[in-house]
């Protein structure tokens, strides 16, 4: 599921697409014309409205300042950034799923222990449970007493 889709569509997160071109240029501190570069370049790809207007997010806004101060601080070429964006996405998926399968592994571990708890409680409480004896090792000599004559 895409996380810009919500189920309510009141509920504002980081994700909800709500900035116009100049808002969001202006809150990057960006100009306008950058954004739309980096839209075609595909660094930061915003919502679009049914009019094809842009609509950039709070997490859009972030993205935007990182690419700048990559670029200007770091030095790092556009496509050195937009690989850097998606090994990050990536990453962020992979630990998604790595929880979830964590969460998989933890309720079917609990299913088990459930599972073997039933067995245990069925099993016959009027057998009594056999206990091999260790031999002993000593040696013992009887004599058997003399009766008196």
């Amino acid at each position: 599921m895409d996380p810009r889709r919500r189920r309510n569509p009141y509920q504002l997160t980081d994700q909800t697409p709500v900035y116009v071109i100049s808002v969001a240029a202006q809150l990057s501190g960006l100009h306008p014309q950058t954004l739309r570069q980096y839209d075609r370049l595909g660094l930061v790809s915003p919502d679009r409205t049914p009019g094809r207007g842009r609509r950039y997010s709070a997490h859009d806004i972030e993205l935007l300042r990182t690419v700048q101060q990559l670029s200007q601080d770091e030095g790092i070429n556009l496509a050195g950034i937009k690989r850097i964006i998606e090994l990050e996405n990536q990453v962020s998926a992979l630990q998604q799923r790595v929880a979830e399968l964590s969460a998989a592994v933890e309720g079917a571990a609990s299913a088990m222990q459930q599972r073997e708890a039933q067995v245990h409680a069925s099993y016959r409480r009027d057998l009594v449970p056999y206990q091999d004896v260790q031999q002993a090792s000593a040696l013992v000599v009887w004599r058997p007493k003399r009766s008196p004559e």
